[in-house]
């Protein structure tokens, strides 16, 4: 169930990091303001309060969520707003002569964000969102507020019923969530080596 959570909700992150980030540079300041707006808001604001609020509160204006689509939307949505900021700035960090001699190719706006701009700036993202994903991966641990049978549910169950071995319990806890970790920062130092491949 961890690691369901936290492959869904890696992918939802970096859609809402895309849509967000992209609207953040906009040429419309209606989608600028609103972007930022949203940002903000979720930033802001407590994941957990959020995920309680898509769970326990949203059932009272007739609107009852999964606890698993309530989990995945809370977290993809929280951390995406901060990866949004690292489309933003890794996109900002593309030398303005790239986007000109595309300019220069009579090439559309989105001809330029897809084959100049982004993959260029995905070499600069790759990094930190690796980062962002081992938080993630961290932040899951959340949904077990929610009665998600996640993880550290598993291991707290475990520790009411057996008190005496508490200790064991929340330290096989500790060690699982250090080798998906372990395991997440692999994978992504295998992406950052492809993405960067025949461009260094």
């Amino acid at each position: 169930m961890t690691i369901q959570v936290t492959l869904l909700s890696i992918v939802l992150a970096f859609i809402v990091a895309f849509l967000f980030g992209l609207g953040r540079l906009s040429t419309y300041r209606i989608i600028r303001g609103a972007s930022y707006t949203i940002i903000e808001f979720i930033r802001g604001t407590s994941l957990m309060v959020q995920l309680f609020w898509l769970y326990f509160v949203l059932p009272f204006f007739g609107i009852e969520l999964p606890s698993l689509f309530a989990g995945v939307l809370a977290i993809g949505l929280n951390y995406g707003a901060y990866g949004s900021e690292i489309v933003r700035s890794s996109i900002l960090a593309v030398p303005k002569g790239q986007t000109e001699a595309a300019i220069a190719l009579n090439m559309t706006p989105w001809q330029r964000m897809r084959v100049v701009i982004i993959p260029q700036a995905m070499m600069r993202m790759v990094p930190p969102f690796g980062n962002l994903s081992i938080e993630l991966l961290k932040g899951t641990s959340l949904v077990s507020f929610i009665s998600l049978h996640d993880m550290t549910y598993e291991a707290l169950r475990l520790r009411n019923y057996h008190l005496g071995d508490a200790f064991v319990f929340l330290f096989m806890l500790l060690i699982l969530y250090f080798v998906l970790a372990q395991l997440f920062m692999l994978f992504m130092r295998w992406l950052e080596r492809r993405v960067t491949m025949g461009r260094v």
